[in-house]
């Protein structure tokens, strides 16, 4: 949120246009839905959308100042107001005299609440109730951005469906997402996401979902939530607030989130390779890029090809095919979904090169289960070439990280790769776990970024596969973008202090 701009002829020209197809928002409306206290303007006043970011504001958006982790929106108010917008949300504390008289003058509508975020949830939930759409909301300590994008690809087979973007899964992004519904949407897919307790249950309440899905629990966000049962309690809040007449869709093969069927007297649809589950997957087989399996729904069972590696991606689909079959779809509808589904990146995609490597940058975001279930994925893709493997820190693991740090360097050393590259603060940790599992010194590297890349340069090989994987914090994507540019030029050379 920084310094706005002026709108030119075509953005107010498009401004008409979605004002024409959202519902406006009413002075009222924001006052029923925020519970805050209007200081001037018109009551009648309607504008054509919410915005929180000052540079992407148009004058008929009311803007809400944000208190976010880096940037504080409430500096930024003088600055809208100066470029002509007619509404603003802001604390009650951070109202003075001053600037209430000349807004006044101005005919500047100005609503005052306790807090601007919560405000912006609260609005976010308005706006669901008075959308005529149904809700699908997916949690999970693994896969749920995964499971969420081909979740939408199924649905969007029939439904006009709104998916949240990339991650916007907290409480600032999912009321964002929200704000984008249509009168066209039938369905919006959404993530949720945790780093605390309470969380899951606050983004509920916001988006009221009537299917919601648990991938899987895990030790994921350990530092806030302290231990596997607190990961497990905090993702069950989702199934308490699921509609009454809604469902859930659950993992059958992971125990901690079968125990959360207890929890809930909504119907349960299970997925997974175990015999309790619905939907079901068998034959499943690794090929090259890919993953072939054969979807058992309860209606027919048909063949399904995945575009992305890992066997692990078949739990995510078996997620999506479930709420496919739950939403009456076809096994040919619920096929065709995913097998059109493409990763968003990031996250296992795995990129050819013209130097002949190949590189599966996983670079988004890193925990205990999804970094060995990547190393099993680069075990089988790379099958007797060389693997590399480099990695940064895991973050949000507490008291536990150093123990989690060393039981991952113990398993890179016994997954048979060439090379091991590890950055950040657990570094030492990883390589010594490595070296106690009788891995050559001479086979693990710590170092920065740069280092690990300058002395990549030197050793790989054709047909060497890489895989690249760390916290999303850790930006493991620079190494992957320098690893492209190199690989993909043959007159490339790079100094290593780029």
């Amino acid at each position: 949120m920084t310094g706005s701009r002026p709108k030119g002829p075509l953005q107010k020209a498009n401004k008409v246009k979605t004002m024409q197809m959202k519902k406006p928002w009413m002075t009222s409306d924001i006052l029923e839905a925020t519970n805050g206290d209007l200081l001037c303007g018109a009551v009648t006043h309607a504008f054509a959308d919410v915005s929180i970011d000052s540079r992407q504001i148009s004058g008929d958006d009311l803007f809400i100042a944000i208190i976010g982790n880096t940037h504080d929106g409430h500096r930024f108010v003088s600055d809208v107001v100066k470029s002509g917008i007619s509404g603003i949300m802001i604390n009650r504390n951070k109202a003075d005299r001053q600037s209430i008289g000349q807004w006044k003058q101005q005919g500047l509508v100005c609503v005052v609440v306790d807090d601007t975020v919560k405000s912006l949830g609260d609005l976010a939930a308005f706006h669901r109730r008075r959308s005529n759409i149904q809700v699908i909301a997916i949690t999970g300590s693994n896969g749920k951005t995964t499971t969420k994008d081909m979740t939408a690809a199924v649905v969007s087979r029939r439904f006009t469906t709104l998916s949240t973007p990339g991650n916007f899964n907290n409480e600032i992004g999912l009321p964002l997402t929200l704000f984008k519904l249509e009168p066209k949407h039938q369905w919006a897919v959404l993530e949720l996401g945790t780093n605390g307790p309470g969380e899951i249950k606050r983004l509920a309440e916001i988006c009221q979902p009537d299917i919601g899905v648990i991938t899987n629990i895990g030790p994921a966000h350990l530092e806030g939530l302290g231990s596997l049962e607190g990961v497990m309690q905090e993702k069950g809040e989702l199934l308490k607030k699921i509609k009454p007449n809604g469902k859930a869709v659950l993992n059958a093969d992971d125990p901690s989130v079968v125990q959360l069927r207890e929890k809930t007297s909504k119907d349960v649809l299970y997925f997974g390779l175990s015999e309790d589950a619905l939907i079901r997957a068998i034959s499943i087989q690794e090929k090259g890029d890919g993953v072939s399996f054969a979807l058992r729904l309860p209606s027919a069972t048909i063949s399904v090809d995945l575009k992305i590696p890992g066997d692990f991606m078949v739990s995510n689909a078996l997620a999506a095919s479930a709420v496919g079959s739950l939403l009456g779809l076809s096994a040919q509808e619920i096929k065709a979904g995913l097998e059109d589904f493409r990763p968003a990146r990031g996250r296992m995609n795995v990129l050819k090169t013209k130097k002949g490597v190949h590189i599966i940058d996983d670079s988004y975001n890193a925990n205990p289960v999804s970094m060995e279930a990547a190393m099993m994925t680069l075990k089988s893709m790379k099958g007797n070439k060389r693997g590399i493997l480099v990695v940064g820190d895991m973050f949000e693991l507490g008291n536990h990280a150093e123990s989690m740090h060393q039981k991952f360097g113990s398993a890179a050393a016994r997954s048979g790769i060439t090379k091991l590259y590890v950055t950040g603060e657990y570094a030492a940790t990883v390589a010594k776990s490595a070296r106690d599992e009788d891995m050559a010194p001479r086979d693990i590297f710590t170092g920065t970024m740069e280092e690990i890349f300058k002395d990549m340069t030197k050793r790989l090989q054709h047909d060497d596969w890489v895989l690249v994987k760390g916290s999303h914090g850790m930006g493991m994507e620079k190494i992957v973008n320098w690893l492209l540019d190199w690989a993909n030029d043959s007159s490339f050379t790079r100094s290593g202090n780029q």
